[in-house]
């Protein structure tokens, strides 16, 4: 009975001795553009981020790297007496370590703990005073992702991380800053992505 059950256990969740090798090195990242347009309040935004991800396994199933990127929102308002426009953008960066766990020979779950950090600007314009104001900002945080990946072949990769656990501080030069506070698994908030491997 013991052996059926042992046996069963295997079958459920693909165990394997399939690792990732130290040395490894893979390329991912974000890259997300979306605009939207309220025909009543004649409102329109965009938003653009771009941040390439690049990551070295220093061990066996473990792997260290940096995202370095652009991030961007501007917000446009058009009537006939009023034309404002709102623009955010900053440099982005985020370091972080991950942690495989093997499940099957192409399928693994991991844990990735980061550091996302930005530094930009908030730009407003009017054409009532015809004036501009302009403030800078920093942010930084803490976050923890599960996630899952699964081994197309041995260069591409399709992997998911699922919900956000964390912390992230926001400040504006001359003002107090903003805490939050972030913890869930939220099927709402999965994300998808693929990444290359320089396989050996």
């Amino acid at each position: 009975m013991k052996k059926v059950l042992l046996a069963g256990a295997i079958a459920l969740f693909g165990l394997s001795n399939a690792q990732i090798a130290k040395g490894t090195t893979y390329l991912s990242g974000t890259v997300n553009f979306a605009a939207s347009e309220d025909n009543n309040t004649n409102v329109k935004t965009n938003d653009l981020k771009l941040v390439p991800t690049v990551g070295y396994f220093v061990g066996t199933n473990l792997a260290v790297g940096v995202g370095v990127g652009y991030a961007s929102n501007v917000e446009k308002t058009e009537t006939a007496t009023v034309n404002t426009k709102n623009t955010i953008s900053a440099f982005v960066v985020e370091p972080f370590v991950r942690k495989y766990w093997t499940l099957g020979e192409k399928f693994y779950i991991f844990g990735q703990l980061s550091v996302p950090m930005a530094f930009g600007s908030d730009k407003g314009e009017n054409n009532i005073s015809n004036t501009s104001n302009k403030e800078t900002f920093n942010s930084f945080g803490v976050s923890v992702k599960p996630g899952l990946d699964y081994f197309l072949n041995k260069n591409w990769t399709l992997e998911a991380t699922i919900g956000d656990f964390g912390y992230s501080n926001f400040k504006y030069k001359d003002a107090k800053s903003v805490d939050n506070y972030n913890f869930g698994l939220d099927l709402a908030s999965v994300g998808i992505g693929v990444k290359y491997v320089f396989a050996k």
